[in-house]
């Protein structure tokens, strides 16, 4: 795919900070929970009071190295945290604990896809632990700023990509399977609202061939469809600024999602001097081959292999395979449908995809329902399909079926029961009722068999309606051939 904007090729590294998925902070046993009042999950630790040790918590070191087998990446045996100095009203202490030199997790990459079909491979320098600041608030009041430390300490990744990407396209695509590998492992939910995922954006733009440009750094992008509107401003701004004979800034930007167009933050000629150095309080983290090993072994099946298995066990398509993996809630409930058919995967995988995608993520997105509020078990869409494929009930059929079972979750033999929705199959029944069909109609037979066979579905569908919607409908087109010849 040409990534050339007005013969520019724009360069786009991305920062993608998530916070760890555990119940205490990294450094101390103070809740993580979102949307407490503000300030009352902070420790004597988060405040900064003097005297206080910090204490790392194992689970987030764990998640940080499922999250590195996820990104093919290489699991550093001895890590270190490093002590950030900076001042900010909501880091009380004055510096944040940070893996700078020697990071839990080197040399990954990810393969994501491209609009024309092809893959393309994004390489990730780094994921490192460190402790999260808190939360200045602004707009409370005129006069004075607030602030919350719920958030400080929270522990999160911070995943650093090369600058491989060269769209926004690319970098949504890259975001979009990052956040799917995290939610599989479990390592992140991924919220983007809670901001329990942010990214910042890294872009730059050059002519084919020529040295890179000048970065911009654009900051705390909390939405997939905000990251692609601001690096396609700043693209376009980029363009315009140097084709106007200026020079683009180092600076760091953010993005205004009111006006879609970033605007300055604060310069950034040169590299900030955070003064780093081993925090004195804790240890290198050190890793045992056994450990490793260990959180190996419990990594799921992540969402390439998972989809490779689906192409070649269910014989999906790639986009359907796509839908149902995208959640890994999702992709297990279908095979637990599959797997309760009477029939093959490959026989009856298709029809339950095509029935959870078309009908029960309608019916979901509706409701504004996921599909773990289901209000009756997976296994009665298999039910409802081995019924189709069983000719017991049509297709036709079976959409009534489906809306009695959402409306009153009962399983969908006893609905086909009680409703009397078992499909007509007796030919010398389908048989009569054609020929009074045909009787009623000479004019439009004869017209037919003259050669007007669009005349046919007139015919079906009079059959249909007569049999009250429950006729075979292969039955009724094979008779109805023979009978009008």
């Amino acid at each position: 795919m040409d990534n050339l904007v007005k013969g520019w090729e724009a360069i786009i590294g991305l920062e993608v900070h998530a916070q760890i998925s555990t119940k205490s902070k990294l450094f101390s046993r103070s809740s993580t929970g979102f949307g407490n009042d503000p300030n009352t999950q902070v420790s004597f630790y988060d405040a900064a009071m003097p005297g206080m040790l910090p204490t790392l918590n194992e689970n987030a070191i764990d998640q940080a190295i499922k999250s590195g087998f996820g990104i093919n990446g290489t699991i550093n045996k001895m890590s270190r945290f490093d002590r950030k100095n900076y001042f900010y009203p909501d880091l009380p202490s004055g510096y944040q604990i940070s893996q700078f030199y020697y990071p839990i997790v080197t040399d990954g990459h990810i393969d994501i896809s491209l609009q024309n079909g092809g893959k393309k491979t994004v390489n990730i320098e780094r994921i490192h632990v460190e402790q999260d600041a808190g939360k200045s608030i602004h707009d409370l009041s005129s006069e004075f700023s607030y602030v919350d430390l719920n958030r400080s300490g929270v522990p999160l990744m911070e995943i650093v990509s090369k600058p491989d990407m060269r769209s926004s396209y690319e970098a949504i695509q890259y975001v979009k399977k990052l956040r799917m590998i995290l939610r599989y492992i479990g390592a992140c939910d991924c919220n983007m609202e809670q901001g329990n995922l942010r990214v910042d954006a890294n872009v730059s733009i050059r002519k084919p061939g020529d040295s890179l440009g000048s970065r911009i750094e654009i900051k705390n992008i909390n939405s997939i469809r905000f990251l692609g509107q601001a690096i396609d401003y700043e693209i376009e701004r980029q363009i315009i600024t140097i084709e106007s004979g200026e020079k683009i800034t180092q600076e760091t930007r953010l993005f205004d999602s009111n006006l879609t167009e970033t605007r300055s933050m604060r310069s950034k000629e040169n590299a900030a001097d955070y003064r780093y150095f081993p925090d004195p309080d804790l240890k290198s983290v050190i890793l045992t081959d056994d450990r490793i090993n260990k959180l190996k072994s419990e990594m799921p099946e992540l969402p390439d292999i998972k989809r490779e298995r689906f192409l070649n066990d269910y014989g999906l398509s790639g986009s359907d395979i796509d839908v149902l993996i995208e959640d890994k809630q999702t992709a297990l409930l279908f095979e637990e449908a599959v797997l309760s058919s009477k029939f093959k995967p490959i026989e009856s995988a298709k029809l339950i995809s095509n029935w959870m995608i078309c009908e029960l993520f309608a019916v979901l997105n509706k409701e504004e329902k996921t599909i773990n509020s289901l209000g009756f078990p997976i296994r009665y869409i298999a039910e409802l399909v081995d019924l189709i494929i069983e000719k017991t009930i049509s297709g036709k059929i079976a959409k009534t079926v489906f809306v009695e079972m959402i409306k009153n979750g009962d399983p969908p033999a006893k609905i086909v029961q009680d409703l009397s929705l078992i499909q007509i199959q007796d030919e010398s029944t389908i048989k009569s009722i054609i020929e009074q069909v045909i009787k009623d109609n000479p004019t439009l037979a004869e017209q037919y068999k003259a050669g007007k066979i669009q005349l046919f579905g007139f015919f079906v569908g009079e059959t249909m309606k007569r049999l009250q919607g429950k006729g075979n409908p292969e039955k009724i087109n094979e008779i109805l051939r023979e009978t009008l010849g």
